[in-house]
């Protein structure tokens, strides 16, 4: 009878252990259903936010450049939504687009004369462009009660630098064509140009001189920092600048590389972060000195028979065809707004010049670690533009 006991308890210990694992595993089940659910979720709603985010600064950048062109915030008004519905409508953006043509997304439009802070008054030249109520329906973290998620986008633009004056400078400087010329200095918009020489080329400074300036300091580290983008004063008409002598290679290639999102030296991405498109003429373009000829593939080449210049930048930007989405990549970091001075090409070693206004100018291709073929070529642009 002991022994007949015992078989019986051992037995409904059995069941009762296994009455025990169901629940557990049942349990265990929907824990990972709901890891794989959040996972699947969060990458979701992650890639949406990313385009809704890239369409919100296109917006914001299309309204602060219309604002800028025409002081009238329904034309900028009109423009940030032109923009944004554009984006929308481009490959890969199927959901933000058909929430947009539904009516969910909500875009709001504010304009402020100041940026900081920023007071919504209904006055530019400060333009903030606000996207709410995109919601995505969950899947499997409805497990978890959660059905929707809500992304929301911001984006702030303001003017660009004035011709006569700039703000976040490089340490570059451009010899005007024509000093008496008072609006683009005997520049032509578009045209292509070589903003630093190489060794070997000619200078309109003078000899010793590869057109680079001191800023705010002096030297090769001082040179990399800035063509990288780490001064942020202004500087007006009529300011005094000192060049620097010496082609100073290293430094220049590792400070304006960044803005295409090549990093060597001390220098890294979190502290000067890429342009949002760093695609280059293809193969790279060279300088004919004897002739003063911008070359490509052994021909001169201007803006119109290029193969990468400005047009195609602005036309993947608006497309949306980006190498580094934002936060990885910063709209425009390849337009830098140039100090224009007065030349007289017989300035030796470090000398003088005085500035006589400001142009802005499109990086078009990385500069190359070669003395004789580190040439910074440039495309002058009217005016900044927006976020630049």
């Amino acid at each position: 009878m002991r022994m007949r006991t015992s078989k019986n308890r051992s037995g409904n210990d059995r069941i009762r252990q296994r009455g025990v694992v169901l629940p557990l595993m049942a349990i265990g089940l929907l824990a990972m259903i709901a890891v794989a659910g959040l996972a699947l979720d969060s990458s979701h709603a992650l890639a949406n936010k990313t385009r809704l985010q890239n369409a919100v600064d296109a917006a914001a950048l299309a309204a602060a450049k219309a604002y800028d062109q025409s002081a009238d915030i329904v034309i900028g008004d009109a423009a940030a939504f032109s923009l944004f519905g554009l984006n929308a409508d481009a490959a890969g953006n199927q959901e933000m687009n058909a929430a947009y043509d539904s009516g969910e997304i909500n875009i709001v439009i504010q304009w402020s004369e100041t940026v900081n802070p920023f007071v919504s008054v209904g006055i530019g030249p400060y333009v903030r462009v606000i996207a709410t109520d995109f919601t995505l329906d969950a899947t499997l973290s409805s497990v978890l009660g959660v059905t929707e998620i809500d992304i929301a986008a911001t984006a702030v633009a303001g003017p660009s630098p004035s011709i006569n004056s700039a703000c976040n400078i490089a340490p570059m400087v451009v010899c005007a064509k024509d000093a008496d010329d008072p609006d683009l200095y005997g520049f032509e918009k578009n045209t292509l140009e070589v903003l630093k020489s190489a060794a070997g080329n000619g200078s309109d400074i003078g000899p010793g001189n590869f057109q680079l300036i001191r800023i705010d300091c002096a030297g090769g580290a001082c040179v990399r920092d800035n063509l990288a983008g780490s001064y942020g004063g202004c500087v007006g008409e009529g300011t005094a600048v000192e060049t620097e002598p010496g082609n100073t290679v290293g430094p220049t290639v590792q400070g304006l590389n960044t803005r295409f999102g090549v990093y060597s030296g001390p220098v890294s991405s979190e502290d000067y972060p890429p342009d949002v498109v760093v695609t280059q003429p293809n193969p790279p373009l060279s300088y004919d000195d004897a002739n003063e000829q911008v070359m490509q593939s052994g021909a001169a080449v201007d803006n119109q028979t290029i193969d990468y210049g400005w047009d195609q930048y602005a036309a993947d930007v608006t497309s949306n065809y980006l190498d580094y989405p934002p936060p990885v990549g910063v709209y425009e970091r390849r337009v830098m707004a140039l100090p224009i001075a007065r030349c007289d090409g017989a300035s030796s070693g470090q000398s003088t010049l005085e500035v006589i206004g400001f142009g802005c100018y499109f990086m078009l291709q990385q500069v190359k670690q070669k003395g004789n073929e580190a040439e910074i070529f440039g495309q002058f642009l009217e005016g900044c533009t927006s976020g630049g």
